[in-house]
């Protein structure tokens, strides 16, 4: 494997009119990189400035717009040599009322924190294995190494993208597609804002800029290292998770019960 040269690499991002995604995207193109920002937004998306990107007001919670986009990309940048599939939704709430995630709340989530990443991938996939290179940047979350309380949708959905990243790696290494998965804990972006009491309660203490995240994933394209972790402490909450399922359930516990109190 070698390390993406972003000078005159062709990028798409997703969910890029805020956070994350435009955070990227500002860097990507300062690097030189043709970049596509891809945001449901579309007043955010038109307010954005940066320079020389091209925008598509999209949004990718359905197959046929991660497919159009991927064509667009394909047809107004030449190909695609870096897919960042940042898209995604803080759904909070449970299995019971006054906080339940309803169907719908379910639904929505998957759609764009899981299926995005699955039906770009059917559209990425064969322009790659032809081109014999491919890279694909899947934001997950550290929810999706450990988990989120107060949020079902959001901490299931996030295990489930991290899954799939983790396939894709497995089936297409060898064939030059590199996939990466992206875990952050708390970043100050809206995302965060919308991330409930409890999120608020666990994430916000150890938040980083934007920016600091971006110099990891820039750092990553390099060294090629499955598992992003701005937060490095991540890892080892990740490690104890593994090494003592139990013991780290019963603290998750201890944690919910001062949550709720």
């Amino acid at each position: 494997m070698n390390g993406l040269t972003l000078a005159g690499a062709r990028v798409v991002v997703t969910g890029a009119a805020s956070g994350i995604g435009l955070g990227l995207a500002t860097q990507f193109a300062a690097e030189g990189a043709q970049v596509m920002m891809a945001d449901r937004d579309a007043a955010r998306l038109e307010a954005v400035a940066v320079p020389g990107a091209q925008l598509l007001v999209t949004d990718v919670g359905t197959r046929q717009a991660n497919h159009d986009l991927v064509a667009a990309a394909i047809e107004h940048l030449g190909g695609v040599d870096l897919f960042c599939a940042n898209a995604g939704v803080p759904t909070t709430g449970g299995v019971q009322a006054p906080d339940l995630a309803d169907d719908d709340a379910w639904q929505g989530t998957w759609d764009v924190n899981v299926m995005s990443h699955v039906w770009a991938a059917q559209a990425l996939v064969p322009h790659w294995l032809e081109r014999g290179t491919g890279r694909l940047l899947v934001t997950a979350s550290a929810a999706g190494l450990l988990t989120m309380l107060g949020s079902a949708p959001y901490a299931v959905t996030k295990h489930a993208a991290v899954a799939f990243a983790e396939w894709m790696r497995a089936t297409y290494l060898h064939r030059g597609i590199t996939v990466q998965a992206l875990c952050p804990q708390g970043v100050r972006t809206p995302l965060l804002e919308g991330a409930g009491a409890a999120g608020q309660a666990l994430l916000a203490p150890s938040a980083i800029d934007v920016d600091d995240l971006v110099r990891t994933v820039l750092e990553s394209l390099q060294d090629e290292r499955f598992l992003v972790l701005p937060h490095p402490e991540v890892e080892q909450y990740a490690r104890h998770r593994a090494d003592d399922p139990d013991g780290w359930l019963a603290a998750m516990n201890r944690l919910q019960q001062r949550l709720g109190s």
